[in-house]
């Protein structure tokens, strides 16, 4: 295991990993940078229960903070989440509810708590803030006298984000999520506030609302009032397509969500154009690391040996060493291991996404289902003659046994009382249930 040095300069840190996109102020960020212990917050929107791979960079972010020697502030959205934000959002969002935003900030927590460091005892030690503490006592007419007195509604509608929506005539874009940056400007000031927090992290969709926070900034305390934005770009695949999207939706960080065997394959199978930025982006690695690794890469590309380091990482990182573990030896049983050894739940998830069909139980009793009968309702033969030339030829596995022509299947085959794996040449699974 790698273990990652402590960082010197975040920003340099940042830039070699291709995570930074732009700065406010870049020389008085620096100088303010020089000093350990400074407060950056980074904002997240309680749309949903968990957080999926896209949440992840903003979370690093944090932590690469954390391990310059600053603290995280971890805000999370449960006033301005029951508002939507418009960025990148064509259309309006429904609206939820207050308890099911409190569902969602809860269900966001548990997985920061995994990530960043929380534990008090730590010198920089992440906390969480929660903007509908502030957000939901502000009255109507305060607001519109100390927040909205400095927006110009000139410049709002020229942001990207407005304008868009007010050329689409039927969709438009309504009054509340118009107000939304006067929110999110205003948790910026408040947080300069009460907590001296100087430095706003986030995607580069952020960047004019961070602006409208500095601003605020500047104009409610004075325009020697430190505040600085950092940026990180929109990360996507080589491609051009998104990160951690596939057939079946989003790569989420929990595993009632996204199985830990399912997340450690989807890395093992990124592309080879992308395994070194991946690298750089979403693990710890130092430069020497991942420069080793993209020689080695380089060199034979078809060990994958980037892929799994990268599946590595990432797995440990989000779900924890003893589910690596557990999902490295799935992937060993499935590539040539021992697939009897497999606990229930593993075996569930390591061939959830393998052609499965039913079986009558029935079969079994007595002197068994003969195997030639079963490969032939099975997606590895299309008829039982083929089903006898790859037996004859010794290309079928058994639960990972070698199997002949002759053998018949009986209740001793099932694994875990329901379920006998046949495997055709190397990779080519079924599972049959009974």
């Amino acid at each position: 295991m790698h273990h990652a040095k402590p960082i010197t300069s975040f920003l340099d840190e940042l830039r070699w990993r291709g995570l930074l996109h732009q700065t406010t102020g870049e020389a008085a960020l620096e100088k303010h940078l020089e000093t350990k212990g400074r407060l950056a917050y980074c904002g997240f929107d309680p749309t949903r229960d968990s957080l999926t791979i896209g949440n992840f960079v903003p979370i690093m972010l944090l932590k690469h903070w954390q391990r310059a020697g600053h603290q995280p502030v971890i805000l999370m959205g449960g006033g301005t989440g029951l508002i939507g934000d418009p960025s990148g959002k064509d259309q309006e969002r429904t609206l939820l509810g207050e308890d099911q935003i409190r569902e969602n900030v809860a269900g966001q927590r548990r997985i920061m708590e995994r990530l960043i460091d929380l534990d008090p005892t730590s010198d920089n030690a992440a906390v969480i803030v929660n903007n509908a503490d502030w957000l939901s006592k502000l009255g109507y007419i305060e607001v519109l006298r100390d927040v909205g007195k400095h927006f110009s509604v000139n410049a709002m509608i020229q942001r990207d984000s407005v304008r868009d929506r007010l050329t689409q005539r039927e969709q438009g874009i309504s009054y509340t999520e118009f107000s939304y940056m006067l929110l999110q400007a205003y948790d910026f000031l408040h947080l300069k506030r009460t907590l001296g927090c100087a430095v706003q992290l986030a995607g580069s969709d952020q960047y004019g609302n961070i602006v409208s926070g500095i601003d605020l900034i500047h104009r409610a305390l004075g325009h020697d009032a430190e505040a600085y934005g950092i940026t990180s770009p929109l990360l996507t695949r080589a491609d051009g397509k998104k990160i951690g999207k596939t057939e079946n939706g989003a790569i989420w960080l929990s595993a009632d969500r996204t199985s830990p065997y399912a997340f450690y394959q989807h890395w093992i199978n990124v592309e080879d154009s992308d395994v070194i930025a991946f690298l750089k982006w979403f693990t710890f690695l130092d430069q020497d690391a991942i420069g080793a690794i993209a020689a080695e890469h380089e060199k034979a590309p078809h060990l994958r040996q980037a892929q799994r380091e990268l599946a590595r990482e990432l797995t440990r990182t989000i779900h924890g060493e003893a589910e690596l573990k557990k999902v490295e030896a799935a992937t060993q049983a499935l590539f040539g291991g021992d697939v009897r050894e497999l606990g229930e739940d593993m075996l569930r998830e390591a061939f959830a996404d393998v052609p499965h069909t039913q079986h009558d139980r029935d079969l079994l009793a007595g002197e068994g289902a003969l195997l030639l009968d079963v490969l032939a309702q099975t997606s590895l033969a299309s008829s039982k003659r083929e089903a006898r030339q790859f037996l004859d030829s010794a290309a079928v596995l058994v639960n990972g046994q070698k199997a002949g022509v002759t053998q018949r299947l009986t209740t001793a085959d099932l694994l875990h009382g329901h379920t006998i794996l046949l495997r055709r040449g190397k990779k080519l699974w079924h599972a049959t249930c009974w």
